[in-house]
């Protein structure tokens, strides 16, 4: 069997991404071979292949965390031929074909679509991590949503209602405010550009922050929290690159101006600030697994996949995420190229 994937030279520079392709070799003991149908993108994608994100391989790597697609060999007995899956690996995802063990794996529920699957996991377990674990949400907590209409955004904006407390989102444009009260949820901001000011004049408080824009906007949250309140931190969207390449000076004025936090202040005003990024969960297996059993277990709706593109496209889609336009999950369709390659 031949793959097809996507790999970079060397982080760094966006335009190094080019597709290939190799032979498979043997099953190995214990794994599982699946055709890959979907790949869902994530920012984390970007800050890795412009090299601004610390887990990044060195040399040439693939990127791509979560996927989705049928089993086509199996060395587990937790899997058979047939099955249809999505999963979550450390980089790697961009690939027609992938060799997983068990634990990475969840089953795909029947009536979700590839594209569907491929948009849940990584994001869901960003919202669903942030929100639980960190965040300690509980009913009638007051949440506050960054960037509430992307991927991560509307699994959290769910999961908060499927806890009993009361989302707000917090968009950039009247076209995604639009977009999530079609969804249902009634309390969305349009940021202003002074959003200090918007919460302070609204008489905003909130228990409960999830965010990954960082700079202004994350202080102003933090600064809006009840005694008791967690902002919890995912990413730093204002550090994203350029269309090829980082903004080094830029980066740095922005890395120089960035949110501190006093503990003393804290201790007094009686907030915390929690920051993550899921990486590291990769190498806790039983942990991970154990997250991932217990946010499949809420029932919400499937994510919203907002933008498919095919596999030859990676440049256009990753640009389209890169903007930050987007609503829902993007996503990269495989479907015809696993054909081929079978």
């Amino acid at each position: 069997m031949i793959k097809r994937y996507w790999q970079s030279s060397k982080a760094g520079d966006i335009a190094r991404l080019s597709l290939h392709e190799a032979a498979m070799s043997p099953l190995a003991d214990n794994y599982i071979r699946v055709a890959v149908k979907s790949i869902g993108l994530n920012f984390a994608d970007i800050f890795a292949l412009s090299g601004l994100y610390s887990a990044t391989p060195q040399g040439p790597f693939t990127p791509g965390l979560e996927y989705s697609g049928l089993v086509i060999e199996s060395r587990s007995p937790d899997w058979q031929v047939g099955d249809r899956v999505m999963g979550v690996t450390r980089f790697g995802g961009y690939c027609s074909v992938i060799d997983i063990e068990s634990p990475y794996l969840t089953k795909l529920p029947d009536d979700w679509s590839f594209d569907q699957g491929a948009a849940y996991p990584v994001q869901t377990l960003t919202a669903y991590y942030a929100l639980k674990e960190l965040g300690q949400i509980k009913p009638q907590h007051k949440v506050l949503v960054q960037s509430a209409a992307g991927g991560v955004g509307i699994q959290a904006m769910r999961l908060v209602e499927a806890f009993g407390a009361l989302p707000v989102g917090s968009v950039r444009s009247t076209a995604k405010q639009t977009f999530l009260n079609e969804m249902g949820f009634d309390h969305v901001l349009v940021r202003k550009e002074d959003f200090r000011s918007q919460l302070n004049d609204a008489n905003l408080r909130f228990d409960l922050v999830l965010d990954g824009v960082g700079g202004e906007v994350q202080k102003a949250s933090f600064d809006a929290l009840n005694p008791m309140g967690r902002l919890v931190v995912f990413g730093a969207a204002e550090f994203t690159p350029g269309k090829r390449r980082p903004n080094y000076l830029r980066a740095a004025w922005r890395y120089l101006q960035r949110p501190k936090y006093d503990v003393m202040d804290m201790i007094s005003t009686n907030r915390s600030v929690m920051a993550f990024n899921l990486i590291w969960l990769y190498e806790h297996v039983e942990y991970l697994s154990g997250l991932i059993k217990d946010m499949s277990s809420i029932n919400i709706e499937p994510p919203h996949v907002g933008h498919i593109f095919d596999f030859e496209s990676a440049h256009e889609a990753i640009e389209t995420l890169r903007q930050g336009n987007t609503v829902g999950k993007v996503v990269l369709s495989v479907q015809s190229c696993t054909e081929e390659s079978s």
